[in-house]
């Protein structure tokens, strides 16, 4: 009989067993190497795999890397996004607004000047000039308002910063969004990595079975059932491909061309926060303390429109200069100068009320907000905390369990080979069983990397995480 012919990317060596237990010890041996790990069909077995990990980074070293990442992903998102730069500019009006209202207490100059015909009547007689031409400056400055001015300087800085604390929640937002993608795309590249050594070991089965059916017949179900599932392994290989471009390409929109490596992310975000510190970060938020200072601006613009009842001083000062010529009067010039105190007192101001209601019931309102979204704040730490600590304890289990079933795969076979009490297909199931398991683990862990992701943010924030 014939050696038949073995394929270069599954070396089994068929030869070695033809002899001795013919058709049905090539199918034992092909299949014992096409259902251990891949990484063992291709070359190198578990053992060299665990060596190469052993000797790899620290932890710590990982996790450095993993956040330097982030933080060079989140800085990138930053810097080309427009939305980011219309709130840097919306801010630095804020600041030019401060600015403004402050100058309302400074000395304030002005120049007029006008000219034309001018005509008058007294008694009985009508005088008038070609010409007439006058011009002068004047200073005044406010001395005291009833506090309406400081108030109205108070509103403004308190509106300033919200400003800026609404830029630092959009960036927030804008780095939770980019560390959420990145995830996500490492997650699909996981996964596409498991399935395509899944459909390693699957083909090289079915290779091998292709070459034990041209013996005996007799086994040309199992090369159907083998078939199949390396069809539908390829099936969900190609659809995980195509969600991982898709992941790359929501990822480049927030970063364009900057390049994600493959395991970048591996040991990042693995601590989950103490809850007790979120609680508490929760109510320094940017988005929290925005509703804060809105309140507080609010308030402010209250006893800013209550100051206007109040007297308002100022002082004031002018010089002008006035000159005629034509018409039936000789040619004059006349020079003026004043300094005086202006006091003005209102007197009836019927809307002043309304509009210090309406702000005080503003304030009130914001207070209210900013209450509400700080309990559910807190509501949505309680229960992400607790989903990212299942998160872990899965990806912790399954590891366990993986350790179980890698044992599984190998007592399986061996009886199968040696007992004959298991079947090829109780064989391929164990295999299965194993690739979904590790399917499993690579979701449970980076669930409770985007977990503690979204708990960051959502505590005292993920900038001041990613800057250490």
């Amino acid at each position: 009989m014939p050696l038949p012919f073995v394929r270069p990317h599954c070396p089994v060596p068929l030869h070695r067993l033809a002899g001795r237990w013919g058709s049905a010890g090539l199918l034992i041996a092909a299949a014992g190497l096409a259902l251990m790990p891949s990484a063992r069909a291709a070359g190198c077995g578990d053992e060299a795999r665990t060596a190469s990990a052993a000797a790899g980074p620290a932890p710590s070293t990982l996790a450095a890397d993993g956040q330097a990442t982030l933080r060079t992903l989140a800085q990138v998102a930053a810097d080309r996004n427009p939305g980011l730069a219309a709130a840097r500019l919306v801010a630095e009006a804020g600041l030019d607004d401060v600015r403004e209202a402050e100058a309302a207490k400074q000395l304030q100059a002005s120049f007029n000047a006008g000219g034309g015909p001018a005509a008058s009547r007294s008694a009985g007689q009508t005088s008038s000039s070609g010409a007439q031409l006058h011009s002068g400056v004047s200073l005044s400055q406010l001395l005291y308002d009833g506090g309406r001015t400081d108030r109205l300087i108070d509103v403004r800085k308190l509106q300033s910063e919200a400003l800026r604390l609404s830029r630092i929640s959009q960036q927030e937002q804008l780095a939770l969004g980019v560390i959420s993608a990145a995830f996500e795309l490492s997650r699909y590249r996981q996964q596409a990595q498991v399935f395509a050594e899944y459909r390693q070991s699957a083909a090289c089965l079915v290779d091998a079975l292709e070459q034990v059916v041209a013996l005996d017949r007799g086994r040309l179900s199992e090369l159907v059932q083998a078939r199949k599932t390396l069809l539908q392994v390829e099936l969900t290989k190609s659809q995980t491909d195509a969600t991982v471009r898709q992941a790359e390409l929501r990822l480049r929109r927030y970063v364009g061309d900057q390049r994600l490596e493959p395991q970048a992310l591996s040991a990042a975000l693995l601590q989950v926060p103490d809850m007790p510190q979120l609680l508490a970060d929760a109510e320094q938020a940017a988005d929290i303390a925005q509703l804060q200072t809105q309140a507080l601006a609010a308030d402010a613009l209250t006893r800013s429109i209550e100051a206007g009842n109040k007297p308002q001083l100022s002082w004031s000062a002018g010089y002008g200069q006035n000159s005629s010529n034509g018409g039936k009067l000789p040619a004059s010039h006349v020079n003026s100068l004043s300094v005086g105190l202006n006091l003005s007192i209102p007197l009836l101001n019927p809307g002043v009320d309304a509009a210090s209601a309406a702000a005080r019931k503003r304030a009130q309102a914001a207070l209210l907000q900013r209450d509400d979204a700080l309990d559910q704040r807190k509501s949505r730490i309680t229960d992400l905390h607790d989903q990212a600590r299942s998160a872990f304890e899965r990806a912790r289990l399954t590891t366990d369990i993986l350790r179980d079933s890698e044992r599984l795969r190998g007592f399986t076979l061996q009886q199968w080979q040696q007992l004959g009490r298991r079947s090829l297909f109780d064989v391929m199931a164990a295999e299965s069983d194993h690739f979904g398991l590790r399917i499993a683990q690579v979701n449970a862990l980076y669930d409770g990397q985007q977990l503690n992701a979204t708990l960051q943010s959502l505590g005292r924030g993920l900038l001041p995480l990613l800057q250490r």
